[in-house]
């Protein structure tokens, strides 16, 4: 006989790591509202709500914008399926984990792929991009914006003109950026950007909005093959999402539209540029905080992401010890290092609804008393006092 656990109460946590963030009681409550059919008018008219809000968010006129099924990676997945046929040439820029996954796709596509690579903690230079264009007639050239690995924010303007005046496209990944710094598409000249609801945007995982430019549709339509993915073709999905006729293409989660509707709402209500300043301003009080308990910060100096913070793990400091501590007496989750930071350095988060002052210093306090508990040698208050002066 099958056994019939208890019910469902997970302990509360303040999540401050690389994603998912705290969600807000409004979207929770959205979440629960009634199911409708996929092509029901009243959805319908929500399925268009959400996708003009995105626009805003975005900062496109875009048409084709919407959120496709899944995590921030079927984002990466529907954006490099769609515009890569085999043998098409691909350039892709590898600064961390994400970037080293797009080329691994690009692969898995078929394309040929070029990679320009910087070292972990730094930005890609956009002198490398131009002389990979200069030697290679590329279809596409792709980036991460934030770089949730190793905590850098990538610079895009100038890659961005490299890129167009070599007649490629240019795709961003905003998974870690989106609603947290500025992505602006349309000023920036990016003609795909894909990202995910989990962090900066304050909604739970599932969904991942997704923009194409007017000329990343020409190229997409303008294919000889057939797209590989039936599930993330955009010919298809822009029948669902968008049109005067709506056509069936796969069943999206209702739950999880409401949930980035009133997601979305939220972040238009605050602002964006009021949304931005409050990432940057809790950052810096994090950064001044750790700086003054004699920490490393691992991001290149004026590249550091404000949503996404990596410090390394002072030498003889037991990263598991430390985490496990945040959260069994402090409910707290940071992240640990991914790839070439493994073991070697934390990543703390501050998104959406997660990045506030209260959980700075509170994260502070408890770094201090756990890391002197394991033989650090910090001054009780110092990082707290160093972040309560950050206005």
């Amino acid at each position: 006989m099958a056994t019939i656990h208890g019910e469902l109460k997970p302990s509360p946590r303040i999540l401050l790591g690389p994603g998912p963030s705290n969600v807000n009681s409004r979207v929770l409550k959205a979440m629960t509202t009634p199911m409708l059919g996929y092509l029901d008018p009243e959805f319908i008219k929500i399925m268009d709500e959400t996708a003009d809000m995105l626009r805003a968010v975005f900062c496109t006129k875009n048409t084709l914008t919407f959120p496709v099924s899944g995590t921030g990676m079927s984002g990466m997945e529907a954006a490099l399926c769609n515009l890569i046929e085999p043998g098409d040439e691909i350039i892709v820029c590898v600064k961390g984990v994400f970037g080293g996954r797009m080329a691994d796709i690009v692969e898995r596509i078929g394309g040929k792929l070029t990679v320009v690579e910087a070292e972990w903690g730094k930005i890609i230079p956009p002198e490398k991009v131009k002389e990979a264009l200069e030697k290679v007639k590329a279809k596409v050239v792709a980036i991460v914006h934030a770089e949730t690995s190793t905590g850098v924010l990538q610079p895009l303007d100038e890659i961005s003109e490299i890129v167009h005046h070599h007649g490629a496209l240019f795709l961003v990944d905003c998974v870690t950026s989106l609603g947290g710094q500025p992505v602006d598409l349309d000023g920036r000249g990016i003609d795909i950007a894909y990202s995910g609801t989990q962090k900066c945007l304050g909604g739970p995982p599932g969904l991942a909005p997704i923009s194409f430019s007017q000329r990343a549709m020409e190229a997409i339509k303008n294919r000889k093959t057939k797209i590989q993915s039936f599930y993330f073709d955009v010919n298809l999905l822009e029948r669902y999402w968008s049109g005067e006729q709506r056509a069936y293409h796969h069943t999206v989660s209702m739950t999880m539209v409401y949930a980035l509707r009133e997601a979305l709402r939220i972040v238009l209500e605050e602002g964006l540029e009021a949304r931005y300043a409050r990432h940057q301003r809790n950052a810096d009080a994090l950064k001044a905080g750790l700086t003054a308990m004699g920490l490393k910060l691992i991001a290149q100096e004026g590249y550091r992401a404000p949503m996404l913070t990596t410090v390394a793990i002072p030498d003889g400091i037991s990263d598991a010890n430390i985490r496990k501590a945040l959260i069994s007496e402090y409910g707290i989750e940071i992240g640990g290092g991914l790839g070439d930071f493994a073991g070697k350095a934390w990543r703390i988060g501050l998104m959406g609804e997660s990045s506030t002052q209260s959980n700075v210093l509170l994260l502070l306090s408890a770094l201090e008393k756990l890391l002197s508990r394991e033989g650090y040698k910090v001054e009780s208050g110092i990082g707290v006092s160093a972040a309560v002066r950050i206005k």
